[in-house]
């Protein structure tokens, strides 16, 4: 099976180290090439087009910002469609619309025959780096078990949650409990600072009780030193989540209150010049300061 990954960003690389580890063969492709040096002494063929990649692949995968970079990646004039044929198979792990996924796979699959699985994941880039992801996926069951054999490498457990889309859909209601949680977080190590804890213990000290979560002991850590500077989290990516959420609540009909203070939050956040492109722990500087929150 000739594999092509889309898409090196922070997820993409550690994702496409794990499968040159499997031995699986690799075609990359990104807008800027210099980011597939590595994987490229590592193994990986480097695509000079969108076009070589998919006459050369079997399975194409993408790991991109948003649904407008798929749906470019796709549909451009010499894109994805144009050079796709019936047999192949697209796998998206990156985390977009659910309704915009189900468009474009039916328009896909109508005009080239390519299949369509949504399997976006979760653990961040730790567990990208691990193979420990969690992948939800979405399409039909058997491209989904064709899949399973070497998304085992990337990670700890696939669970197919229904048809197309509803990967995406998972993935939602994911990125709303991590990204309302975050803002939590931050509220949390701000409050026993300012009660006079030391905020660093928190996150030891709540280990394995109720409070306790992955993000949390991640985050809290870094929240309370005030440490950025190794990214794993854009506040611009969990923004972008945030509000694919509230989209699917007003197509759903359901009201999300929690979420929607989250995004204003965030917003306020990211809003001051480049805080978009930083780490998510640093949204604890919210509450720095002048009290602005």
């Amino acid at each position: 099976m000739r594999i092509g990954f889309i898409g090196l960003g922070l997820m993409g690389v550690p994702m496409c180290q794990r499968l040159l580890q499997a031995g699986a063969a690799l075609m990359v492709w990104n807008r800027t090439p210099g980011k597939a040096e590595t994987l490229c002494l590592q193994g990986a063929v480097l695509a000079h087009s969108v076009a070589e990649l998919v006459a050369n692949c079997d399975v194409v995968m993408l790991c991109v910002s948003d649904t407008e970079a798929v749906r470019q990646l796709l549909f451009a004039d010499d894109g994805i469609a144009a050079n796709a044929r019936a047999g192949q198979l697209l796998l998206d792990f990156s985390s977009i619309a659910p309704a915009a996924t189900r468009d474009m796979a039916a328009r896909l699959l109508a005009q080239t025959g390519m299949r369509w699985v949504d399997a976006p994941v979760s653990g961040g880039v730790r567990g990208a780096e691990s193979g420990q992801l969690v992948i939800m996926a979405g399409g039909e069951e058997a491209d989904i078990d064709v899949m399973r054999p070497l998304l085992a490498h990337l990670g700890q457990r696939v669970t197919r949650m229904g048809p197309v889309g509803a990967g995406q859909v998972t993935k939602v209601c994911n990125q709303l409990i991590v990204a309302s949680n975050a803002m939590l977080i931050a509220e949390t190590v701000h409050l026993a600072a300012a009660a006079g804890v030391d905020a660093g213990k928190l996150a030891p000290a709540l280990a394995g009780g109720f409070a306790d979560s992955l993000p949390f002991q991640i985050l809290a850590p870094r929240m309370a030193a005030h440490d950025f500077a190794l990214v794993q989290w854009r506040v611009a990516t969990l923004l972008k989540d945030l509000g694919n959420a509230l989209a699917l609540g007003q197509e759903s009909g359901s009201d999300l209150p929690l979420a929607t203070l989250a995004q204003q939050l965030m917003q306020q956040h990211a809003a001051l010049d480049g805080n978009g492109q930083r780490d998510l722990a640093s949204i604890i500087e919210l509450y720095d300061g002048d009290g602005s929150c």
